[in-house]
């Protein structure tokens, strides 16, 4: 094998190295600075990897060993979970700086979970799938659990470790009955064979099939799979619930909308559970999430909700829907990380305090932290979807592409589901410039927005305004980052 044939996947690899080097480290002399700096610098160099393959010229799709594929698709969705993962490695710096056991493995075990993603949404074999999938997760229960002095943190990494586990086995299951029917783990070698078996109506390849979505689902806390999310979102340090609702998500996305496409696994009766899936994910995360006093349980539900709508553009099945479905998957990251980057300045694992994640911790806000404030409705407003910011533009694409399709139906949804998020989203805003109370218990530092945290979540509210007012650069990468796959002038006719 020619190491050159390895070069498209060098982000992957630069990574990958990364995370040996802080393991080194980290053997040799514990030094918490040391170990962040050098996790940054190696996320940074794959990220400019990544851009100056982008925008370089030059650039052809690769097929590494049958295994991988490397399009501007992956390029994209790579350049997301490093950009997700980079702010949640200078968020954890700060939240876990005076944590009184060790640091240093919380940044070797994102770098890992970043090296399963990253290889997640390039993965076009089952065996790639799976594994890829798995080395991402397991070091997300060890992140979710990592301040286990506190109990609800421990709790949610066994809760997490179980059905993550569950899941994972129902995925295994759904391969083995599509091998034993098309003979190949290839998602592009099997394509035709897959594809009349699930048109004739093979029993066993569709229950296959079935699994492998429904395993998925559990990883996007997709409705009725969702159970588990606000849980671990709550237990878990702020900067690791921020990685498991950007960085996890990308990649299991990615890897979703890859297989779904590359396969030929979308024709009617898949789409039509999928469709279930999103209007349930649509209800249940926002009726839910209107009842919750607790911002990380309603940053949870409304994750449910926002891929909800997401799954409504991918079933859409018109060129325009993966377009749009880019699009907002770009918004969502950046209005993520602000709004749980909100959440990481004003927590602490090792004050009384702990967690901010009471509504009643940013009673009165505005009044000692104003331009926090301002960043954490930018970021409300944006979930919400309100006109000039970014989440305005990924919502109104989401719509679009929906009634081009002639989804009138899943379209409503939508905008039943935004409506009925306006209330938590602004009953969150309200709160913040309420009066003060007498006693704060839990206040973000003095110069937060001097911190390396703090400039990343001011940068995503900038980046957040700025997409909501002047789109056209974002949709231009959105629209060219299509996934190669062997169906491309058929890709939705089935």
């Amino acid at each position: 094998m020619n190491y050159s044939a390895f070069m498209p996947l060098a982000p992957v690899l630069i990574v990958a190295i990364t995370s040996v080097i802080v393991m080194v480290i980290t053997a040799i002399k514990r030094n918490h600075h040391l170990i962040a700096t050098v996790s940054v610098i190696g996320l940074n160099l794959a990220g400019l990897s990544i851009l100056m393959t982008m925008f370089g010229g030059g650039f052809k799709p690769a097929d590494i060993m049958g295994m991988f594929v490397v399009d501007p698709f992956t390029m994209l969705y790579q350049l997301l979970i490093l950009i997700a993962a980079l702010a949640c490695c200078t968020l954890s710096h700060a939240y876990i700086e005076g944590y009184n056991n060790n640091k240093e493995e919380l940044y070797m075990l994102m770098l890992l979970s970043v090296v399963g993603a990253m290889l997640m949404v390039a993965s076009s074999h089952y065996a790639s799938f799976f594994i890829s999938l798995e080395l991402m997760s397991v070091p997300i229960y060890g992140l979710v659990a990592y301040t286990h002095e506190r109990e609800k943190s421990l709790e949610s990494g066994i809760k997490y470790l179980i059905l993550s586990a569950t899941a994972s086995a129902m995925l295994l299951m759904g391969i083995a009955y599509i091998y034993a029917y098309t003979g190949t783990l290839s998602f592009y070698n099997g394509f035709q064979q897959l594809l009349h078996l699930i048109q004739t109506g093979n029993p066993m390849v569709i229950l296959g099939v079935g699994l492998i979505i429904f395993a998925v689902s559990f990883k996007l806390s997709l409705a009725p799979f969702h159970k588990w999310t606000p849980d671990v979102y709550q237990g878990a340090p702020a900067p690791l619930a921020t990685f498991l609702a950007t960085a996890a998500k990308v990649g299991t996305i990615g890897l979703l909308v890859r297989y779904l496409l590359a396969s030929g696994a979308m024709i009617a009766s898949i789409t039509f559970i999928l469709s279930i899936i999103a209007v349930l994910s649509i209800l249940a995360g926002n009726l839910l999430a209107v009842r919750q006093s607790n911002l990380k349980r309603i940053l949870a539900y409304s994750s449910i909700a926002h891929f909800g709508y997401l799954l409504v553009a991918f079933v859409s099945k018109n060129y325009f829907s993966l377009d749009s479905l880019n699009m907002y998957m770009i918004t969502y990251v950046l209005t993520t990380i602000g709004a749980f980057g909100v959440v990481t300045l004003m927590s602490s694992p090792y004050k009384e305090t702990g967690e901010a994640e009471g509504l009643s911790a940013y009673t009165g806000l505005f009044w000692r932290r104003p331009v926090l404030t301002a960043t954490l409705t930018v970021m409300m407003l944006s979930l919400a979807g309100i006109p000039l910011t970014a989440g305005f533009i990924g919502k109104f694409m989401l719509i679009k592409a929906t009634v081009d399709a002639g989804h009138w139906f899943l379209a409503a949804m939508i905008i039943v589901g935004s409506g009925i998020g306006l209330y938590y989203y602004l009953r969150v805003t309200v709160v913040m410039y309420m009066t003060p109370p007498k006693h704060v218990k839990i206040d973000a530092a003095h110069h937060w927005g001097q911190k390396a945290g703090g400039v990343m979540v001011l940068l995503c509210a900038v980046l957040v305004l700025l997409i909501g007012v002047y789109p056209d650069p974002v949709l231009k990468i959105s629209t060219a980052s299509q996934v190669l796959a062997p169906i491309q002038t058929v890709l939705f006719n089935h």
